[in-house]
């Protein structure tokens, strides 16, 4: 079956992860020490190979693994609920911690763990059957997670280039900082995100407080909170793996669709249906709500206004069995003739759709929505924004060169950091009767 080996890096990932297995383990039908609950010829039976090995006695261990460059963050992992799931050679843990700095990560801490990394990863590799791809959680304001993740990504792209590389990466937001040098770590995390990934989630603090205070109505919202939006994102993106449906979509499948031009793969997302705790039972779940909901910007899950920007594609999910393929494409179109000027008019037909028949645990219907729109670009010119006042002062730079950078990576990820950005005004603006501009360049420069 098309497996994915799970990596968790840094103690954002690890925390976020956790709360996706919690969601994965329900759906599944999976108590926390591993065992199956479900009848082996169950729906949730069916395709556990997705995510997990088979061990003796009805037990399923998760194909994760779980790294941090401080042992606080594994240790919890280790102690908490789901301490007896995870396997105890795939939960790595470095000594001294990465200091919120990417180059610790990258360069010196991150490259004394990482041989052992690859070990565990082409060990999960080799027992599968065929091996889909891999998905990383992390967060690119730290030291582990940007630094030591997109190390560990460089590195499995080189031994398995023709593989799936998705990441969700917790990206830094304008109202909810935790570290100073956040800008610094981003810019750099993103100069690899660019070059060595398929597809890249993008998630902020700042969306996530506003969707929990907003929309979910909670007075003072915690991490758990912001966690469990994000692993209902990740289980909705590999619903059509893990479930038999009506039209089905992998990661590479969804990755074809998504991405029209290789380095524009960073996307928004958001799930439906999101509402307060006292008002579930006042709502009416129907495909038009869910659609609606999907599409609404104060869903998305990145802190950019999708109504600034343009749709280059999409690609909603629905769940649920009383979910039919003719309901969602009268919506969709509906939507679509609705809002006619925020898609780009050179790519016709660019919201591919799945379903599953099977709803999350709780719910009969739901959707997830992931949109390569050209708004994302808001984030990467707020943090370039902040990285560019740090780096004209050259302030903090001496803990990065300490560790052996050179002042010119910084040159050359702020310049990739400006020509992705470029790229996405490029194309926001740009009509289906105009000429290509690369080509264009091409041919002025032939002509000198």
């Amino acid at each position: 079956m098309r497996e994915i080996v799970h990596l968790q890096v840094g103690q954002c990932g690890n925390q976020v992860s956790s709360a996706f297995w919690d969601g994965v383990l329900a759906e599944h039908k999976i108590d926390p020490n591993g065992v199956l609950r479900a009848a082996e010829d169950s729906l949730e039976a069916q395709r556990l190979d997705v995510y997990f090995n088979a061990a003796s006695g009805n037990k399923y261990v998760p194909r994760a693994i779980c790294v941090d460059l401080e042992p606080g963050s594994l240790d919890s992992l280790k102690s908490g609920a789901l301490g007896e799931l995870f396997h105890p050679d795939t939960i790595i843990a470095g000594a001294s911690g990465a200091g919120n700095n990417w180059a610790k990560g990258y360069y010196t801490e991150g490259a004394e763990l990482i041989d052992k990394v690859l070990d565990v990863v082409r060990l999960q590799a080799e027992r599968c059957e065929n091996l889909q791809g891999f998905q990383m959680v992390h967060s690119l304001g730290g030291g582990s997670g940007s630094g030591l993740g997109t190390l560990i990504i460089s590195k499995i792209r080189e031994e398995y280039p023709d593989r799936m590389m998705a990441t969700f990466s917790v990206l830094p937001a304008p109202g909810v900082s935790e570290t100073i040098v956040e800008p610094y770590n981003a810019v750099l995390s993103t100069h690899q995100l660019v070059e060595n990934t398929d597809m890249t989630f993008c998630l902020d603090n700042e969306a996530l407080t506003r969707i929990s205070t907003d929309v979910l109505k909670i007075q003072s919202p915690t991490h758990a909170d912001f966690n469990s939006l994000i692993a209902k994102v990740m289980a909705g993106v590999t619903t059509c793996l893990r479930f038999p449906g009506q039209l089905n979509a992998d990661l590479r499948k969804m990755a074809v669709n998504l991405v029209p031009f290789p380095r524009l793969h960073f996307f928004m997302s958001s799930v439906a249906p999101l509402s307060a705790t006292n008002t579930r039972s006042y709502r009416s779940l129907t495909v038009q709500d869910i659609t609606a909901q999907m599409f609404d910007g104060r869903n998305m899950m990145a802190a950019a206004d999708p109504r600034l920007g343009r749709y280059l594609t999409a690609t909603a999910i629905y769940r649920g069995a009383g979910v039919s393929m003719k309901q969602i494409d009268e919506q969709l179109l509906s939507l679509r003739t609705k809002n006619a000027a925020q898609f780009v008019e050179w790519i016709p037909n660019n919201v591919q759709t799945a379903q599953c028949d099977v709803a999350p645990p709780g719910e009969t219907m739901s959707g997830t929505f992931i949109a390569n729109n050209t708004a994302v670009m808001q984030v990467f010119v707020r943090f370039r924004e902040q990285f560019q006042k740090m780096f004209n002062r050259k302030a903090y730079l001496h803990w990065f060169t300490d560790e052996g950078m050179d002042e010119m990576e910084f040159t050359e990820a702020e310049s990739n950091l400006n020509d992705l950005v470029n790229e996405y005004e490029q194309y926001q603006s740009a009509t289906a009767d105009e000429e290509v501009y690369a080509d264009e360049e091409y041919v002025e420069e032939g002509e000198i």
